[in-house]
């Protein structure tokens, strides 16, 4: 049996608890990760073939490459916006494991993150890291799988071949394979139920607090699908900005509308983010996956494009969306949604397909549409798991998580104590280098005193001594001037 290892935070069939994924971050802080891995999970999950999670985060220790050289046939990396500043250390990590792998290493949607005009210049600082990583990875494979075109001619600017990079999209429109389901069409009313997503890295781009603000007061049925780690921490333990008073126009504190009203989830596994997407009638926002979330549950998205990761795929897909700059905050969802065309997303479905199945297969990878079910035993298996629904807002009641929240409580305070005694002692220590400092200083100051005095006095015996000097030397003048003067005279005479 071939086996895969798949960069992931968690495997599909993995039943873990809410506050599993928030301690263990098992969504590698985006929920939108574990979307684009899970498809390409199953897709990879043809017949005689095991994929088994690696987690998301990279060991790079020879002792951990040796043992993947050693349990695994492949080592797929499915990634997102990889390219960018903040993933560089971890992109470096990557490529300290990939160099020691003797195995196949094949990447799958990797992308370049700059702003919605396509600029790459700030990615400057860390291009000798990204060609480090593509050569790792094109020393063991046919090819490398990128996002879309921006990342294409990134790449092949940095020298890399072109017909070494494939443009694949991303894993997570394939997750039913060639096959697309056709958004539902809605009559957007205001009892409509709408889906919203947001990112706060949008914010310098458009007024998106305002366009969740005026969607809320026309559609009450509204709900915010956030998708970061934070919002996660903060619907299981809240805060208490409700006491505080403090405010934020942005859905990141309980004082917000949508929190006050419990408008708030935050998803945790694909399978019931999608089935839950399902009951409603639009959804929009910044996030990329959020809105393929939506549309793979069959509901209309459009998406706000904001930088070039959501922009590139929304191109290279056919996906309706809208530049956020310049988008007025009272726009109203029924207006995004009217102007959505769905045509070419699905009419070229079919074609994006192939053209990932044909990367698969230039890696020697088979896929479950192709060589198997069609991904059949993957879905019976994932229907018959008790996966988490999304999390609600806390409302202070026990929920299931008390034990979680006080063990967790008790743990920090634990940390805190040991951190304050680390502080005493250190503080005691430091005491105790500064009396022995004053000593010193105390020290030095007496023998300074009395180099001062001794100098003084060394002085004074320098003074007399020269006064004396002096005195024998007018004496002498005095005594032998005359006999000189008689000697030069008769040298003279002479």
């Amino acid at each position: 049996m071939k086996r895969i290892l798949i960069r992931s935070g968690k495997s599909p069939f993995r039943v873990a608890t809410p506050t599993e994924f928030i301690q263990q971050d098992l969504i590698g802080t985006n929920t939108g990760n574990l979307l684009f891995s899970d498809s390409a999970h199953k897709m990879l999950s043809a017949p005689d073939t095991e994929v088994v999670s690696n987690g998301i985060r990279t060991d790079p220790s020879a002792r951990r490459a040796a043992e993947i050289n050693e349990q695994y046939d492949v080592f797929v990396v499915p990634l997102a916006n990889a390219f960018r500043p903040s993933f560089q250390a971890s992109l470096d990590r990557l490529s300290t494991l990939i160099e020691q792998l003797t195995i196949p290493v094949v990447v799958f949607g990797v992308g370049a993150q700059a702003p919605a005009d396509y600029d790459t210049a700030w990615l400057k600082p860390m291009e000798e890291s990204v060609k480090r990583f593509t050569a790792a990875v094109l020393e063991r494979s046919a090819s490398i799988g990128v996002r879309g075109e921006l990342t294409h001619g990134y790449l092949t600017g940095l020298g890399v071949p072109a017909d070494r990079v494939d443009i694949i999209g991303c894993p997570s429109m394939f997750l039913y394979g060639d096959t697309f389901p056709a958004p539902r069409t809605a009559d957007l009313t205001a009892d409509s139920r709408i889906a919203l997503n947001l990112s706060p890295d949008a914010i310098p781009v458009g007024d998106i607090s305002g366009l969740a603000h005026h969607a809320w007061q026309r559609h009450p049925h509204l709900t915010y699908y956030a998708q970061n780690l934070v919002d996660a921490e903060l619907l299981l333990w809240g805060d208490i900005t409700p006491e505080t008073g403090v405010e934020d126009p942005f859905p990141l504190q309980l004082t917000h509308e949508l929190m006050r009203e419990n408008k708030v989830r935050m998803p945790l596994d694909p399978a019931t983010w999608i089935d839950e997407l399902r009951a409603y009638d639009f959804a929009y926002g910044t996030r990329i996956h959020g809105n393929i979330a939506a549309l793979l549950a069959g509901t209309p998205g459009v998406v706000l494009t904001h930088d070039s990761r959501t922009l590139e795929l929304c191109r290279y897909f056919d996906i309706p969306h809208r530049s956020l700059e310049g988008l007025p905050a009272e726009t109203d969802p029924r207006e995004l949604y009217e102007a959505a065309d769905f045509t070419a997303m699905l009419k070229g479905h079919r074609e994006r397909f192939d053209r990932m199945t044909a990367f698969l297969d230039r890696n020697g990878l088979k896929n479950t549409y192709t060589h198997g079910d069609g991904g059949a035993a993957f879905d019976a298996r994932l229907a018959a798991l008790d996966l988490p629904a999304s999390l609600p807002v806390w409302d202070g009641s026990d929920d299931g998580h008390m034990r979680y929240r006080i063990a967790r409580l008790r743990e920090r305070l634990a940390v805190a104590n040991s951190r304050i005694d680390t502080r005493v002692k250190e503080t005691k220590e430091l005491r105790g280098r500064v009396a022995a400092a004053e000593q010193r200083e105390a020290e030095t100051a007496r023998l300074l005193a009395e180099a001062r005095a001794e100098l003084a006095a060394t002085r004074k015996q320098l003074a007399a001594l020269e006064r004396r000097v002096g005195g024998i030397e007018k004496r002498a003048m005095v005594r032998l001037g005359p006999a000189l003067k008689r000697r030069m005279r008769k040298l003279s005479g002479s």
